[in-house]
């Protein structure tokens, strides 16, 4: 069993995760994955990667992914992803994930792709249901199995592609013998953040505040979060406002009191409390403000970065596919 293997290797978890280059990383993203992803580092082997095989279902344009997955790699680095102590890497830089979405796509059932909640949703909002869509479990369980992982940080709302994933697990490990460890998902409690409009912050709302903005762009989208008419003089309610949710990600738990106490006590306007969370997001973004801008200025660190990720994690890949495709009858791959 590859859980043994990994044991008497010193291996005792492996933690994977991935986010889509879609857009702009927004404060969603941040406090909702890659704060954990960071912090995540020291606590296992880790596997961080740009999911540009997924932005396909979303993005038609060649230049707009790499500029779009440039980016995102360039913002995790900057927010603090020490590629010596995680490997990081784009999705398409390890093929092989492709052809074990293939396999496990053998062994899935119809209806359990149909039942599933992000692709149901997306149809919903009127997002054209191509096959890449329905289809997008199959190629997360490939990420998630590939390198044997053991948790997979996730916002809420992939909690249910996790459980895909071990269920896929489970009946290839049946017919084909104990090959994958299942996975477990992690839920972290900071995985709501709201947007601007108040529904939960996502690039394909509109409703973001990306973590790198600053200046002018920055200060319309924090003045431009959407609040009631209550009047300056009349109490509030904390609890029911977007600014005084967002400010809570910033400040302490005596800062996160004393605004409240003033939402309560009446004579505070909105405008005064959207000023305080733009001096928090200035304060805490700042300093990793001045790392982007330099990794900006040299784009070939970055790529030396993924492709030895790339590296990495193919070495991880291939080990995994041997094991696939002696289960599944396949000869051996070519040298």
């Amino acid at each position: 069993m590859r859980n043994a293997d990994d044991r008497r290797r010193g291996i005792m978890k492996r933690i994977l995760s991935g986010v889509q280059p879609t857009g702009k990383l927004h404060l969603g993203n941040y406090f909702g994955a890659i704060k954990q992803h960071i912090a995540l580092q020291g606590e296992g082997k880790s596997f961080y990667f740009l999911a540009d095989y997924h932005s396909m279902t979303t993005i038609q344009d060649a230049a707009t992914r790499r500029q779009l997955t440039q980016e995102a790699a360039m913002d995790y680095l900057a927010l603090g992803l020490d590629p010596t102590r995680a490997i990081f890497f784009r999705q398409s830089d390890v093929p092989e994930v492709c052809e074990l979405a293939w396999i496990l796509g053998t062994v899935i059932n119809m209806g359990l792709l149909e039942r599933a909640h992000s692709y149901k949703d997306k149809v919903a909002k009127g997002i054209e249901a191509s096959v890449g869509l329905f289809t997008y479990p199959i190629l997360m369980a490939a990420d998630i199995l590939i390198y044997r992982s053991n948790l997979v940080p996730v916002g809420e709302d992939q909690v249910q592609h996790v459980e895909i994933t071990r269920d896929i697990a489970e009946k290839f490990n049946r017919i084909y013998g104990e090959t994958f460890p299942l996975p477990a998902a992690r839920l972290e409690a900071g995985a709501k953040v709201p947007g601007i409009d108040g529904q939960k912050m996502s690039k394909s709302y509109g409703n973001t505040i990306e973590i790198f903005a600053e200046g002018k762009p920055l200060k319309k989208s924090v003045m431009g979060i959407v609040t009631d008419s209550t009047p300056v003089e009349a109490p509030k309610d904390p609890d029911k406002c977007t600014v005084h949710t967002l400010y809570k990600l910033f400040a302490t738990p005596e800062e996160q009191g004393a605004l409240a106490d003033r939402y309560r006590a009446g004579g505070m306007g909105y405008g005064e409390a959207k000023t305080l969370l733009l001096a928090k997001i200035d304060e805490y973004f700042g300093p990793f403000r001045e790392r982007r801008k330099q990794l900006a200025a040299n784009g070939a660190e970055v790529e030396d970065v993924l492709r030895d990720g790339a590296k990495r994690a193919r070495a991880e890949a291939l080990e995994t596919m041997d094991l696939v495709r002696s289960a599944v009858g396949f000869s051996k791959r070519p040298s």
